[in-house]
C-alpha cells in the first residue's frame, strides 16, 4: 500500500468521513489544466479530468500561468499583513473590482476566510442592522427548505433542518423560520409558483416582528441538492423583504462568477440583494477567500448604531496573496467571452448527459449553465460510482442521490463530451 495513503488513513479526517471506516482515497501527484494525476493504494497512476473544479472553485484550471504569476509577484512583496489599522493595494483593487461587477447598490466589501464565514458575517450584519433601526426583537431568519449555506453554526441554522447534513445538531442551533422549497425548474409552473408565493407571504407576515433577513441561494441550491428554481421566486422574496423591512441576503458562493450563465445568479431575476456573499471561484480556486458586500444603507445604519462597527475581524482577513490572485482571476474571467464559454459548456453537458434520460433508476437529468446533474431514484453508492466514472477518465464526487459535474471553464468540447459520456455510462451500468 502507498505509504502516504496509509498514513493518511491513520492521521487525517477528511470532510464528511468516518475515521473508523475511511472512504477510499487517492493521492494527487500533480495537476495541470483540467487534469489531475492520481495514484491509488496499489501505486497505479492515472490522469483524470476534474469534473468538479475542486468543489466548484477551480474555474481556470490548475497551474494557470496568469494566476501563478499573480501569486509570485505578490509574494515577492509580502505574503500577509494584519488588516486592523493597515491596508494594501491587492485588497483595495479587489474591492473596487467586486463593486464594479456586482449589482449596483452593493458598495462596501468585507473580506472573510471562507464562504461559511461570509454567511456568518452577513447574518451578524443583518442582526446589527435591525438593532440599529430599533428592532431588537428581529433576531430570526427566513429561508426555504433545501438550502445549504455552510458548516459553521449560524449558516447551519439556515440549512435544511430535515434533509440537510446538520440534523445531528438539532436543538443546539437557533430555530429559524423555514418556508417550502421553491417549485422545481428554472421555468417553473406558474400555478405552483403562485401557491408557493402565497405560503411565503403568509409566513413572512406571521413572523414579521421576528425576522431580520431572508437568506437564500439564488436560482440554484447547491449542496442541498443541485436544485434549480425559477428566478420569479427571487423577485417574490425581494418584494417580501421590502414589504416587511427585512434584508435580503443572497448566497452566491457557488453560483457566482458565471456558473449559472450570468455573472451572478440574481441577475436572472433582475433584482438586487441588500447583502451578497461570494467565495469559491473568487480566487480561481487558488486560496481560501470570500467576501460579503452590502449597500450603503446597511453599512451606514450599522456604523451609526450601537457598537459603531461591524463586530467581526478574522486574522487572515484580506490576505494579500488571496486578494492578488482573486483580482487576477476576475480579470482573467472578464477578459474572456465567459458567457459564450458557459453557454458552450451548457450545450455540451446537455448533449453529453442526454443519454441518461430514461435510464433505469434515473429520476431526473438537468443542466443549468455550467452545471450538469443526473439525479437517481436512490442514494448513490459513492465509492462505487466514483470508481466507475474514474475508470472512464473523469473525477467526480457524487453525494446523496446525485451524480453531477461543475467543470472548469477551460474544458474543451471534447473534454465536456468525455465528462458526459463517463457519467452516463457509469449510471447506465449502475456504477460498474
Amino acid at each position: 500500500m502507498n505509504e502516504l495513503l496509509r498514513q493518511d488513513a491513520e492521521l487525517l479526517w477528511h470532510p464528511y468521513s468516518s475515521l473508523s471506516e475511511p472512504a477510499p482515497m487517492r493521492l494527487v501527484k500533480g495537476a495541470d489544466g483540467v487534469r489531475l494525476r492520481l495514484e491509488d493504494e496499489t501505486g497505479s497512476v492515472s490522469d483524470a479530468i476534474d469534473a468538479m473544479s475542486s468543489w466548484w472553485c477551480m474555474i481556470h484550471g490548475y497551474r494557470n500561468p496568469v494566476l501563478d504569476a499573480a501569486l509570485s509577484d505578490q509574494i515577492d512583496s509580502f505574503s500577509h499583513v494584519m488588516f486592523g489599522g493597515l491596508t494594501h493595494e491587492p485588497a483595495v483593487r479587489l474591492a473596487e473590482r467586486l463593486v464594479e461587477i456586482t449589482p449596483a447598490p452593493l458598495r462596501h466589501v468585507f473580506f472573510c476566510d471562507s464562504g461559511s464565514v461570509s454567511i456568518e458575517v452577513a447574518i451578524k450584519l443583518a442582526l446589527q442592522y435591525q438593532v440599529a433601526r430599533g428592532h431588537q426583537g428581529r433576531t430570526g431568519l427566513l429561508t426555504v427548505r433545501g438550502g445549504y449555506h455552510g458548516d459553521t453554526f449560524a449558516p447551519m441554522s439556515v440549512c435544511d433542518p430535515v434533509n440537510g447534513m446538520h440534523s445531528l445538531f438539532t436543538g443546539a442551533l437557533k430555530e429559524q423560520i423555514f418556508g417550502p422549497k421553491p417549485p422545481a425548474g428554472f421555468d417553473g409552473e406558474p400555478a405552483a409558483i403562485e401557491a408557493w408565493a402565497n405560503e411565503m407571504s403568509e409566513l413572512a407576515a406571521r413572523h414579521a416582528g421576528e425576522i431580520a433577513a431572508i437568506v437564500v441561494e439564488p436560482v440554484l441550491q447547491g449542496a442541498g441538492g443541485m436544485y434549480a428554481y425559477s428566478p420569479i421566486c427571487l423577485r417574490i422574496l425581494r418584494d417580501l423583504a421590502d414589504e416587511h423591512g427585512f434584508l435580503l441576503i443572497l448566497d452566491e458562493i457557488a453560483t457566482g462568477f458565471g456558473r449559472t450563465g450570468t455573472m451572478f445568479a440574481s441577475e436572472h431575476a433582475g433584482i438586487d440583494p441588500d447583502i451578497l456573499c461570494v467565495g469559491k471561484a473568487l480566487t480561481g480556486g487558488y486560496l481560501s477567500l470570500a467576501a460579503m458586500l452590502c449597500t450603503s444603507d446597511v453599512a451606514h445604519t450599522v456604523s451609526s448604531g450601537p457598537g459603531g462597527a461591524l463586530m467581526h475581524g478574522p486574522t487572515f482577513m484580506a490576505n494579500p496573496l488571496a486578494c492578488a490572485v482573486a483580482l487576477a482571476s476576475i480579470d482573467l474571467l472578464l477578459a474572456d467571452d465567459w458567457q459564450s464559454t458557459v453557454s458552450r459548456i451548457s450545450t455540451g453537458l446537455s448533449k453529453g448527459l442526454a443519454g441518461a434520460v430514461g435510464l433505469p433508476g434515473v429520476r431526473d437529468v438537468r443542466v443549468l449553465g455550467a452545471v450538469g446533474v443526473v439525479q437517481l431514484d436512490r442514494p448513490v453508492d459513492v465509492p462505487r460510482m466514483t470508481e466507475a466514472v474514474l475508470s472512464r477518465g473523469v473525477w467526480v464526487r457524487p453525494f446523496r442521490d446525485l451524480v453531477y459535474t461543475m467543470p472548469p471553464y477551460i474544458c474543451t468540447d471534447a473534454e465536456i463530451a468525455t465528462i458526459g459520456q463517463a457519467i452516463t455510462e457509469a449510471v447506465a451500468l449502475g456504477g460498474q
